[in-house]
């Protein structure tokens, strides 16, 4: 207890030191270690060798760097006024407990808080655990830059480490799922509704226009919804084609009825917002800018349900999926277990030990054949530390027929097999064994395009020989 004083008092005197001074509010870490090393002499053994390894990596200062600045752009002031924050290298710990493990941000705090090994890792000891609004939070001023940055700074640290040597690259594509319920065009003129009518109100209420008037229309337009889901489950292949019919004209009726009342509030809150000065600042900007985006999202779900419903058009393009996460795109990907995914469509490339050299994120969905692009080794070589070589495209390819390379692809491929032994070797000396003979087999049933089998071939072993 006397320890504890000890260390609570010195940290006050740290921050009130730091305030007068103007020092930095950004810490890296804490800057008393625990009394958990005297308590637990042994307490490294209950850590997992996995964890171990993490915790080596995460030590790297220019990792901490990254943090730092990141959490220095939250504020203007943020590196010289206000209190204490949480330290970068906390942040940076418990993002990556949180990932590992899948957990939410409500069970990562409560995992942190209960285990001695996570406080250890996280460098948060005998100090307070930051609760999941406040890492929550923090995680948001980590963007996109600053991901592409720790992911180069990793990939460096791997090539260091001689974990990756750029002597192998595969490109995929995985879609990451965006946290929303399943879109319906009932469902998202509920949403849209309720998300109009609770920022009008805040809006409403801090620019004193009460004397606009304003009907709350959530609940007549839930009663709709509900009964629009009701009549679905009746109206489908196995109910009687007159009950079925009857069925669809009622659901008809009630999607105009959903879409009269969701274009009544979309007019209501247009005359809240203009009452709002374009110049306003402050929260008033915030949510009137809020508004305007929703507003613009509601009036394009009432388009493609008019389309949909109405006119039968169930190939509507740009569809909006959600009015929280309206970059969602409805991808099918061939999955037995899930024919239809709702979000983004990434694309990652491998290199040795499944380490990823780097990503990308379609703005829109593309076929898996045109994601291949020549640059795509030049990057892999690059980021393991290997020039990249000049890679054909298919314009300057040279224009051979089908036989010629099946018989020289393999040819031509580096084996590391024995090319002279009688177990992998084929006719004609190709090597049976190749990957481009595994791609032949691989795919002869819907045909193998030759020519690009060939030219990646070239690519690979190019980049191979240019390092060696």
């Amino acid at each position: 207890m006397v320890m504890h004083e000890v260390f609570d008092g010195d940290d006050r005197k740290q921050r009130s030191l730091a305030s007068f001074r103007g020092g930095a509010m950004v810490r890296r870490a804490y800057a008393q270690r625990s009394v958990f090393e005297v308590l637990l002499p042994d307490a490294d053994k209950l850590w997992d060798p996995t964890l171990r390894q993490i915790d080596a990596i995460l030590d790297d200062e220019p990792l901490v760097d990254l943090i730092v600045e990141a959490l220095t752009r939250r504020h203007p002031l943020s590196a010289r006024r206000g209190r204490l924050g949480t330290p970068a290298a906390v942040v940076l710990r418990m993002l990556v407990l949180k990932h590992l493990y899948q957990w939410s941000f409500d069970e990562c705090e409560r995992e942190v808080r209960g285990s001695l090994v996570y406080r250890a890792f996280c460098r948060i000891d005998c100090e307070r655990v930051p609760d999941a609004k406040t890492i929550l939070r923090l995680a948001l001023l980590i963007d996109p830059a600053v991901l592409r940055r720790l992911l180069e700074r990793l990939t460096e640290l791997a090539r260091c480490r001689k974990v990756v040597r750029g002597r192998r690259l595969r490109v995929d594509t995985t879609v990451v799922e965006t946290h929303i319920h399943y879109p319906t065009d009932s469902a998202l003129l509920a949403d849209g509704v309720r998300m109009l009518t609770r920022t009008t109100a805040r809006l409403r209420a801090r620019v004193g226009a009460t004397a606009i008037r304003f009907r709350d229309r959530t609940r007549s337009l839930a009663r709709r919804a509900f009964a629009i889901s009701q009549r679905s489950r009746a109206a489908t292949l196995r109910s009687a084609s007159p009950v079925r019919e009857q069925n669809k004209a009622r659901m008809t009726a009630l999607y105009r009825e959903a879409m009269r009342i969701t274009r009544a509030v979309v007019r209501d809150a247009e005359a809240v917002v203009a009452t709002v000065s374009a110049a306003s600042s402050g929260p008033e900007a915030g949510l009137r800018e809020r508004l305007a985006q929703t507003m613009g999202l509601v009036r394009r779900v009432i388009q493609q349900t008019r389309a949909r419903v109405l006119a039968g058009d169930i190939h509507y393009p740009d569809k909006v999926l959600s009015l929280v996460e309206p970059h969602t795109e409805a991808i099918r990907k061939g999955k037995a277990s899930k024919l239809t995914e709702f979000g983004k469509l990434v694309k990652i490339q491998e290199a040795e030990n499944q380490f990823i050299t780097d990503y990308t994120v379609c703005p829109v969905r593309v076929p898996d054949g045109e994601l291949w692009r020549p640059t795509s080794s030049a990057t892999s070589s690059s980021s393991a530390g290997r020039p990249g070589s000049p890679s054909p495209t298919a314009a300057s390819a040279p224009r051979r027929t089908s036989a010629w390379l099946r018989s020289t692809a393999c040819a031509a491929w580096p084996c590391r097999a024995v090319a002279a032994s009688h177990a992998r070797a084929g006719s004609g000396g190709r090597c049976a064994g190749g990957p481009v003979a595994k791609a032949e087999s691989a795919s002869s049933s819907t045909g193998t395009d030759w020519r690009g089998v060939a030219i990646a071939a070239w690519v690979e072993w190019s980049a191979g020989s240019g390092s060696a």
